[in-house]
């Protein structure tokens, strides 16, 4: 695991500065802390910090072929490279290390782009074909690592695995993008292939970029092509289905058991993580060690991991931790780049934080819920659509729309009589109704906290488009695979990947995740809906192949998500959440609300309603705006001295 960065000048006759390029790898330092290296030639450098994997001794970067016409810089894990290593033997290639990534060079110069299709891995990558002047940029299929890139103000293109390697060249431009705030504030996070920053982008998923070295330099950047995509219908099951499931499984697990340093497992006290141990226990020649961390007032999952790991004979590692969100919330923009909304990120830093004290790799459940559909969300939006197909679409967006608007809020009442959620989805398509199941901050709320200025640049952007546009390239009969492939595109890479990323890599931890292995992820989003979600539960077929696997109590336990519960903290600490919200970062910023900003704290801390979510959103935006110094030119607001 490492940290990737690159300079590319097209038609440049000189090598770009030395002193930016190391500026940018040394933002990396976490990444990468066992060792840096360069190259550098004319309109081309890159840089590499290296976490030391696979190959302690041989895998050094940038890696060159023999002739010394392709090098590269590579972020990840290709766990097929041994079999590429075979096949292109046989094709009359000479490796001269034990590496993955010399892997990646040799099945360039053999397959050229078309070598995309044969890593499995996590990947992001830059590889430098001087005969064909190309330089190719490529992320893996699910977004598991990431890459930035903008232009130069120097003039060029730079990269980079995280924003503060970019942000580190002096002059890059950091103009806000008012439809990445909003986005935030809707979503929490900005979604692929967007970043706060205007100027800067994120490769998708699945995608890759080739630049050409003789491209006009004002020319516009050529659009990113995918080379793989989720399945967009659903598949004949197997007539074993949950053999097959297995098998897919137990080789997922197996190939991420590669490593030349000490490698582990996170242990939550679930389906996911639970399969993911008992299996690489299984094939694991000697005991696993496995890391689960508890939280004070939340519900502890230490004593169902214990229970799986005595089952499996790990070496268990469980200790209690504590957080202070108000002041994690000043991190959160260090660490990501940007805003980043979702706070199972501060005990997922702790958790990493632990792991590393161990090993230097850790197995992960990330995924399951995606791939196999075990959020409860799915089951309300597959309820929802059969619903709004029985009712006539007038019916609803007349009858059923002004019902949801007359039908009271009731937060505090049972849940079988707060409806009007329910309602307002009704009413709604089938991808809006989707869309507000997962928005964060509602589109009337949330747009009652920008500022009028904010709200005029936005020129009609709505954060929902992008669902609408992605379950539409689905099979319209299929509610539940549509919501699964809005949330691969969406979700999974922008939240959940990114949280595991940076927060592993804030410690230099690699964290490896079997259950999105790309033919896992294929074989499960192509399943029947009968076999993922039955009777309220979702899960159903990787449940069958946990059964034999883990004890009973787990199974039969509901889903927990891995966060602290931060309603009582902000409540109890309402004085300092106001004079954040209402101080210089804010206010000066030009972009809210701020009577409309104190109010959601004053409705928080009476118990009039539970506005944490949102309020720890915009504290940690609160944390960017006082960290990172973005250029709020347009939105910064005039200083009454000047008005006058």
């Amino acid at each position: 695991m490492c940290g990737i960065v690159g300079i590319f000048c097209p038609g440049a006759h000189t090598p770009p500065d030395g002193a930016d390029l190391r500026r940018m790898a040394d933002a990396l330092r976490h990444r990468g802390p066992d060792g840096a290296g360069y190259h550098e030639e004319a309109g081309l450098g890159l840089g590499h910090r290296r976490l030391a994997i696979v190959d302690l001794g041989g895998g050094a970067q940038p890696m060159e072929t023999a002739d010394g016409g392709v090098v590269i810089v590579f972020n990840g894990e290709i766990y097929n490279h041994l079999a590429l290593r075979r096949e292109l033997e046989g094709a009359g290639h000479v490796f001269r290390t034990h590496s993955d990534t010399e892997a990646i060079l040799h099945a360039w110069t053999q397959w050229g782009v078309g070598c995309l299709d044969r890593l499995n891995g996590m990947f992001a990558f830059a590889l430098w074909d001087r005969a064909q002047g190309t330089l190719l940029l490529a992320r893996d299929r699910l977004g598991e690592k990431p890459l930035h890139y903008a232009r130069r103000p120097a003039g060029g293109i730079a990269f980079s695995s995280e924003l503060c390697a970019l942000m580190a060249l002096p002059g890059m431009s950091r103009r806000l993008d008012p439809g990445a705030v909003e986005d935030f504030l809707a979503l929490g996070y900005v979604p692929d292939p967007a970043c706060i920053y205007r100027d800067v982008l994120k490769l998708p998923a699945g995608h890759f970029l080739l630049l050409d070295r003789n491209a006009v330099p004002s020319a516009p950047l050529p659009a990113p092509r995918a080379y793989w995509r989720p399945p967009t219908t659903v598949a004949a099951a197997p007539a074993d289905a949950r053999g097959a499931l297995s098998d897919l499984l137990r080789g997922s697990v197996r190939d991420r058991l590669m490593s030349d340093v000490p490698l582990g497992a996170f242990l939550s006290g679930g389906v996911d993580s639970g399969t993911v141990v008992a299996l690489a226990s299984e094939a694991s020649s000697s005991p696993l060690a496995t890391f689960t961390m508890g939280f004070p007032g939340t519900a502890d999952e230490r004593p169902r991991a214990a229970q799986i790991a005595e089952a499996h004979g790990t070496l268990h590692h469980a200790e209690t931790g504590s957080a202070d969100y108000l002041a994690a919330a000043r991190r959160q923009a260090a660490i990501f780049g940007e805003p980043f909304g979702d706070h199972s990120a501060v005990p997922t830093l702790a958790v990493c934080a632990m792991a590393r004290k161990h090993v230097t790799v850790a197995l992960s459940g990330d995924g399951g819920d995606e791939v196999f559909a075990g959020y409860r969300r799915y089951r309300f939006h597959t309820l929802a659509e059969a619903a709004r197909r029985l009712l006539p679409a007038a019916l609803r967006r007349s009858a059923v729309a002004s019902l949801a608007r007359a039908y009271p809020v009731l937060a505090g009442a049972p849940r079988w009589l707060r409806a009007k959620s329910t309602l307002t989805e009704l009413s709604l398509d089938s991808a809006m109704g989707y869309y507000r199941t997962v928005c964060k901050l509602q589109d009337e709320r949330r747009r009652a906290l920008l500022s009028p200025a904010l709200r005029a640049s936005l020129s009609g952007h709505d954060p929902s488009d992008r669902f609408a546009t992605l379950m539409a390239e689905c099979d319209p009969a299929e509610p539940l695979l549509q919501a699964q492939y809005a949330d691969l595109h969406t979700y999974l890479p922008g939240d959940i990947l990114t949280k595991v990323d940076r927060t592993s890599m804030a410690v230099s931890l690699e964290v490896r995740p079997p259950l999105l292995d790309p033919d896992v992820v294929a074989f499960g989003m192509g399943l029947p809906a009968s076999l993922k979600l039955r009777g309220g539960v979702g899960k159903q077929l990787l449940r069958e192949v946990a059964a034999p696997l883990l004890p009973q109590a787990v199974l039969s336990a509901p889903k927990q998500g891995f966060a602290d519960r931060i309603g009582d903290q902000f409540r109890a600490r309402a004085p300092e959440l106001r004079a954040r919200l209402n101080g210089a970062a804010m206010m000066d910023s030009g972009l809210f609300d701020g009577p409309q900003l104190l109010r959601l704290v004053d409705e928080h801390a009476a118990g009039q309603a539970d506005h944490a979510q949102a309020l720890w959103q915009l504290l940690v935006f609160e944390g960017f705006l006082a960290g990172e110094s973005p250029d709020l030119h347009g939105f910064a607001r005039v200083p009454d001295a000047v008005q006058a």
